[in-house]
């Protein structure tokens, strides 16, 4: 029984490792997102600069920038923290390389501002610069939840990625409002660009809405309702019914940049909210399981001691056939202890049981988003479309077979795969 009890720790511990892998994490989020929203406000007021071509910007610009770098400095050091030598799998591999892909477009966003300032790139062009490495950190931020150990927190940082996309989304609508707003006109690829970011951001909330606790959802709802997003609802479609034959005023552009503005830093509070309330579940889930951690090593040293005292011999108080048949059970200190290791092995199997259904539920968006975003490659492979006209491919496929989109993403990659045997034979 004492062997049994040591494996029984050995799996506590691995709980506890995990658990503190997890704290790291949940440090880890809150870094990138307030990074990734440092980095959205530059890119918005980038594009006003590029737009305007006024150097009254460039004071406002350089103190955005400078909060970037130093958001930026704290993220390098938390990746710097991650333990790159115990572990493995292909989890770990996607973690490390999207971190190496964020690190190698940190180096480039030197150029990348020495060009905006020098008028030497577009805004739109400057505004995909930006979202290549915002994309990276999102991306860091799904694999962080992806290799979550607990299910309670693998449900709050599916909420908080899908969250964070969504606000992401509505960065990038900002930045191309403002560069529409400021050249005075929207063409069609400007609009349908606006679209597909909408629709987004809908998909987003609503799976945020899926796996948010109450109070999170109630705070969204009502952010959903207020004037602000009214006001911006009215903009976009102004922005949706001009042209280069009825231009809108310029102005515009910083009335929408502001109202834009206001949405996201409400959004980046509900955010903050969120990464507090992940923090504070990873301490409680480390003082819980510890406590049961001593728990058991209190009970393992009490059977080592039964262990040594001759008078009590381990037979009679771990072997069921020591006892007489034809006398009756005695309520010993052995047969408590015996009870009492086999509640613990029970209450600890059933436990983690109980787990693994409950992470599986909970891991079940993030691997509808992997299908998806394979049927997206899939497409944008085979047709040669941007990212948003797959996206909207698939979601007019998933309308007019009344499917979700995710079924229609596992059929495609079903078909392709077939095909693709088929070929080979």
């Amino acid at each position: 029984m004492a062997s049994a009890l040591d494996f029984m720790l050995a799996a506590r511990r691995s709980e506890m490792q995990g658990l503190r892998s997890l704290e790291l994490t949940c440090e880890l989020v809150g870094c990138i997102g307030r990074l990734i929203h440092a980095l959205q406000r530059e890119r918005g007021f980038s594009n006003i600069y590029l737009g305007s071509h006024e150097e009254r910007y460039r004071a406002g610009l350089d103190e955005l920038t400078a909060d970037s770098q130093c958001m930026q400095q704290r993220v390098v050091d938390c990746f710097a923290r991650i333990d790159r030598e115990s572990g493995c799998g292909a989890d770990k591999a996607r973690l490390f390389n999207h971190i190496a892909y964020v690190l190698h477009y940190f180096e480039s966003f030197a150029e990348l501002r020495r060009r905006i300032r020098c008028q030497q790139i577009l805004p739109m062009d400057a505004t995909r610069a930006f979202s290549r490495p915002i994309s990276g950190l999102l991306n860091v931020v799904f694999e962080a939840a992806d290799t979550a150990v607990d299910p309670q927190i693998t449900r709050h940082l599916v909420a908080l990625f899908n969250f964070m996309q969504g606000k992401e989304l509505a960065g990038q609508e900002r930045a191309a409002g403002v560069a529409g707003f400021t050249l005075g006109y929207f063409d069609s690829a400007a609009q349908a660009y606006l679209g597909f970011l909408e629709d987004a951001q809908k998909r987003c909330f609503e799976i945020f809405n899926d796996y948010a606790e109450p109070g999170l959802r109630k705070l969204w709802s009502r952010l959903c309702a207020d004037q602000l997003v009214v006001e911006l609802a009215k903009l976009r479609q102004i922005a949706l019914r001009s042209s280069q034959e009825a231009p809108i005023a310029s102005p515009l552009a910083e009335i929408w940049f502001e109202l834009a503005s206001r949405r996201i830093d409400v959004m980046k509070q509900l955010e903050d909210q969120m990464t507090e309330h992940l923090h504070s579940q990873c301490q409680r889930k480390i003082i819980q399981a510890q406590a049961d951690l001593d728990n058991h090593r209190a009970l393992l040293k009490r059977l080592t001691q039964l262990d040594d005292d001759a008078a009590l011999p381990a037979a009679r108080v771990f072997n069921l056939q020591a006892s007489d048949l034809d006398t009756a059970a005695v309520d010993s200190l052995g047969g408590q202890l015996n009870r009492s290791v086999m509640d613990v092995l029970h209450a600890q199997s059933q436990r983690l049981q109980a787990l693994g259904v409950e992470l599986e539920e909970a891991r079940r968006s993030l691997n509808e988003r992997k299908l998806i975003d394979r049927a997206k490659g899939l497409l944008m492979k085979q047709h040669g479309l941007t990212e948003d006209a797959a996206y909207r491919m698939l979601q007019n496929a998933a309308m007019e077979r009344s499917q979700r989109l995710a079924d229609v993403a596992q059929h495609l990659l079903n078909y392709a795969e077939l095909l693709q045997g088929k070929a080979k034979v």
